[in-house]
């Protein structure tokens, strides 16, 4: 009887054939067959996912580099595509900036600059002197005297004020402009800078005609500021002014007036001293507010407080004050002129 083949090598008809390959064929024979076309297909997969996971930071990078582009030129374009704003809208935007943060004053940023300048001078002399040349004994010795009272104690007899004004500081090494009338008579000076420092001062030179008396502190602050001075040749009637000094002894105080004229003449209450080319103002000063400088809105000094006219002989302000230009003032220290 004859037995059918378990496996025949013939090439038989495929019909009904499973046709999957053989399992025992070669992985490059079936690769390389005509029929192989999913096979090739998952090869080319697998590389593009190993070449993905190669360079996977590049191409993040890359991503990331592209989004960023194109987020700055969408930017660009949105900020383009708005309307520019009319002068009404910024004008608006700073009213209300102002409204917001307040700008100081022109006076309080005037006071600012000055006050770092000035000083307060007393001047001084020993009790009961009246200040000539009889009380030889005071220069000599300056050491206190002993008095007695009505009742028989004794009591020493210390420095008394004999005028208190105002002066400023013109070179930082402690040279101070005040008025001749403030330390006339004194046997000793006393200035006080802002800071609360205390010194002693010294006479280095003195202009009669004008009123005026330089100053050198022999102690000074290390941070000591000197006032910026200003030619008077562009100053004109109602140009705003501010006086700051110590009237009355109070102080440091401000007032803020107007110049009322220029080139005026003053004569002394007394009569005995004509002054002329003097700077008329109308902010407030007084007795005290003498040597102080008179200054712009910017801080620059142009005269120094010199006088106050009142007809009434009473020595307080009516609304005329007077002032020696700073020129004068800077040739009473060999400065020269503007």
């Amino acid at each position: 009887m004859k037995k059918a083949p378990l496996y025949s090598r013939s090439r038989a008809s495929t019909r009904g054939a499973d046709p999957s390959p053989d399992a025992n064929a070669p992985a490059d024979t079936a690769a390389g067959t005509p029929g192989a076309g999913p096979a090739t297909r998952g090869s080319r997969g697998s590389r593009f996912t190993a070449l993905l996971a190669r360079h996977e930071r590049r191409l993040w990078a890359g991503a990331m580099a592209v989004l960023l582009i194109g987020g700055g030129a969408w930017t660009a374009f949105h900020e383009r595509a708005q309307p520019a704003l009319t002068m009404a809208q910024i004008d608006a935007a700073m009213r209300k900036s102002i409204e917001d943060t307040p700008l100081p004053s022109p006076a309080a940023r005037a006071y600012e600059a000055i006050l770092p300048s000035v000083v307060r001078v007393v001047g001084l002399m020993t009790e009961g002197d009246d200040g000539s040349d009889a009380a030889a004994d005071a220069r000599a010795d300056p050491k206190p005297k002993a008095r007695a009272d009505a009742k028989g104690a004794t009591k020493e007899r210390g420095p008394v004020e004999r005028g208190i004004g105002t002066g400023v500081v013109i070179i930082d090494n402690g040279t101070i402009l005040t008025n001749l009338h403030v330390i006339a008579g004194a046997k000793r000076i006393r200035v006080t800078f802002m800071d609360g420092t205390e010194s002693d001062a010294v006479v280095m030179s003195t202009q009669p005609e004008n009123d005026l008396a330089v100053l050198r502190a022999k102690t000074i602050p290390d941070d000591l500021e000197a006032a910026t001075l200003r030619s008077t040749a562009d100053l004109a009637p109602g140009d705003r002014v501010m006086a700051v000094g110590f009237p009355f002894g109070i102080g440091p105080s401000a007032s803020e007036g107007i110049v009322s004229g220029l080139k005026r003449e003053f004569r002394s209450p007394e009569g005995r001293q004509n002054m002329k080319n003097l700077i008329q103002f109308d902010a407030a000063a007084n007795p005290g507010n003498s040597g102080g400088p008179l200054v712009t809105m910017e801080g620059e000094v142009v005269g120094i407080v010199t006088a106050i006219l009142n007809p009434s002989q009473q020595r307080t302000f009516i609304g005329i004050g007077f002032a020696v230009p700073i020129e004068n003032a800077a040739s009473a220290i060999g400065m020269p002129p503007f």
